[in-house]
C-alpha cells in the first residue's frame, strides 16, 4: 500500500518502522514541525512535509497518529483524498472522520510506546473499525501483516478497552513512580523492588489478577494497614491513595 503518515510522535514512529519492515510504501511523513517530520522520514526513508498543500492525494491509506484533540482538524485537511483515512485513537469515535472523509476507519494499537525502546508489533493487539466491509477488509489485511492479534471493535468497546488500559498501564506506572518517591525519600534504591515488579507482572500473564492478589489488604491485616497509614502521615496524598486502594482490594475479596 502507498501510505501517508500524519504525525511524528511515539505511535507514528513505531508504526512507520513496522510498516516499512513489512514492505509497505510510506510516501510522506507530515508534521507541523518539519524537523520532527525529517527526523522520522530520514529513517524510512520518505518525504517529510509540514505544508498541507504538499500532501500527496493519491495514497491508499492516510494514518492520523496525533493527539486526540487534533484529529478532527486534521480530517478537515483530508477531504479531498480518496484513500482510506484512519486514526489511531482509543477514545475517538469513527464519526469524527466520517463527517469529513470518504473512507473513515480506525487502527488502534493497544500498547504503550516510547521512541527510545524498540518493540515488535507481532504481539500488539490492533483494534480496527471501518464504515463498510470493503474498507474493513483492507484494514484487516494490513493489520494482519503487522500483528497476529487483530480485533474488530466498535467505538464503545474500544473506549472501554482504552479505559482499562489506563488502569492497567498508566495508573500502574504511576504507582511505580510513587513507590520510587517513597524509596528515594528514605534513601533506598528502586533497584531493590524491580524483581518484585517483574514477578507481579509475570503472574498475570498466566492467571487472572484477582486470583493472585497478595498483601495486607487481601488478608485484612488491619494492624499492618494501620502501621502503613501512620507511616504516611507526612505524605497525605500517598496516604489517601493507600487507603483507597486497600479499601478497593478488601471490597473485591470480601
Amino acid at each position: 500500500m502507498k501510505i501517508v503518515l500524519i504525525g511524528a510522535g511515539n505511535v507514528a514512529t513505531h508504526l512507520a518502522q513496522a510498516l516499512k519492515s513489512r514492505g509497505e510504501e510510506i510516501l510522506q511523513i507530515y508534521s507541523q514541525d518539519l524537523n520532527h517530520a525529517k527526523f522520522l522520514a530520514d529513517g524510512i526513508p520518505c518525504e517529510p512535509v509540514n505544508d498541507w498543500k504538499l500532501l500527496k492525494t493519491n495514497a491508499d491509506l492516510y494514518i492520523i497518529a496525533v493527539k486526540d484533540d487534533a484529529i478532527e482538524s486534521i480530517a478537515d485537511q483530508l477531504k479531498m483524498v480518496n484513500g482510506l483515512v484512519v486514526h489511531t485513537s482509543g477514545t475517538t469515535d469513527i464519526q469524527v472522520l466520517s463527517s469529513k472523509v470518504k473512507h473513515p476507519g480506525v487502527l488502534y494499537p493497544l500498547q504503550t510506546f516510547s521512541k527510545s525502546k524498540a518493540i515488535s508489533f507481532e504481539d500488539i493487539p490492533l483494534c480496527i473499525e471501518a464504515a463498510n466491509e470493503a474498507d474493513l477488509s483492507i484494514l484487516q489485511s494490513l493489520a494482519s501483516k503487522l500483528s497476529q492479534k487483530v480485533y474488530h471493535l466498535g467505538g464503545d468497546q474500544r473506549k472501554v478497552l482504552h479505559l482499562s488500559a489506563v488502569f492497567a498501564c498508566n495508573f500502574t506506572n504511576h504507582l511505580y513512580a510513587l513507590a520510587h518517591q517513597l524509596l528515594q525519600v528514605n534513601h533506598l534504591d528502586f533497584e531493590i523492588i524491580r524483581p518484585l515488579i517483574k514477578e507481579t507482572a509475570d503472574k498475570v500473564m498466566m492467571n487472572l489478577p484477582e486470583n493472585v492478589q497478595t498483601g495486607p489488604a487481601v488478608r485484612v491485616d488491619e494492624t499492618t494497614l494501620n502501621k502503613h497509614l501512620s507511616m504516611l502521615n507526612h505524605m497525605p496524598e500517598l496516604q489517601h491513595i493507600y487507603q483507597t486502594l486497600s479499601d478497593s482490594i478488601k471490597l473485591m475479596h470480601k
